[in-house]
């Protein structure tokens, strides 16, 4: 699905879109597996926290602003062997190597009327540094995601400089946060069953869901396997469970 213009536009921008990558019954078989994480029916709690916690208040504590399931592939095994996780495999390799393999996966979930932005970011603010920096994310949209209801926002070319200085965000809750603005990004607008893909560098947000309308989404990272056998031998697995730092994050947190 990767032709060599779609690398090229990768490789200059940080980011592409890929378009309708899942078919009508595919979106459903998602949708559902999706809804049954989010209702408890598949127990992800050890992996369940809420992105937006910054942004909450005495009032609304228990409410979740941006839910959060890392790892469904490993608590539902069967996702793994899904067009969504093969063919999206095939993309990273087609786009950053053969060499590239999955590191994690994870849902994030945007209610109708939560209305809580994902602050702007670069992805490997909240990961070890490693020697091989490809990484890439699959991005997938469940839903149509629009600007009103939290679609992804790009600064084109920001993977190709100095990662920007990162910050707790807000009040807690284990987001990062850099200063950018609106301005200087793009808005990607993308159907039910599309994809946008962003590098590992490439700076990127998400306004909150201020409409009726649902935003399911499902992200898959892919890194080098060498990488990821480096990020397993030092506690990093991206499962929130260890809190692993090395000098260039503490620098970013302090």
């Amino acid at each position: 699905m990767i032709t060599p213009s779609m690398i090229e536009t990768f490789d200059a921008k940080g980011f592409l879109v890929v378009p309708d990558v899942l078919n009508s019954d595919e979106i459903e078989y998602y949708r559902n597996i999706y809804e049954q994480f989010l209702n408890n029916k598949i127990d992800a709690s050890r992996y369940r926290s809420d992105l937006g916690g910054f942004a909450k208040t005495d009032e609304d504590v228990k409410q979740e602003k941006i839910t959060q399931i890392m790892l469904p592939g490993r608590v539902f095994p069967e996702l793994l062997t899904k067009k969504m996780h093969t063919l999206s495999l095939q993309m990273a390799k087609e786009l950053l190597g053969e060499d590239m393999e999955l590191d994690f996966d994870m849902l994030i979930d945007k209610a109708p009327f939560s209305a809580t932005a994902t602050p702007w970011h670069q992805d490997c603010a909240y990961w070890i540094t490693m020697p091989d920096k490809r990484a890439a994310s699959c991005w997938m949209a469940l839903d149509d995601a629009i600007v009103d209801n939290g679609c992804m926002w790009y600064v084109e070319g920001s993977h190709l400089g100095p990662i920007r200085p990162h910050r707790p965000a807000g009040k807690g809750g284990g987001a990062l946060q850099c200063d950018a603005e609106e301005s200087e990004g793009t808005a990607v607008e993308i159907p039910a069953g599309s994809c946008v893909w962003h590098h590992g560098a490439t700076l990127h947000y998400s306004r909150g869901n201020t409409t009726a309308l649902r935003r399911r989404a499902y992200i898959s990272n892919f890194r080098p396997a060498e990488m990821i056998r480096f990020e397993r031998e030092r506690g990093f697995d991206h499962t929130g469970e260890r809190e692993v730092k090395d000098e260039r994050a503490q620098d970013q947190l302090s």
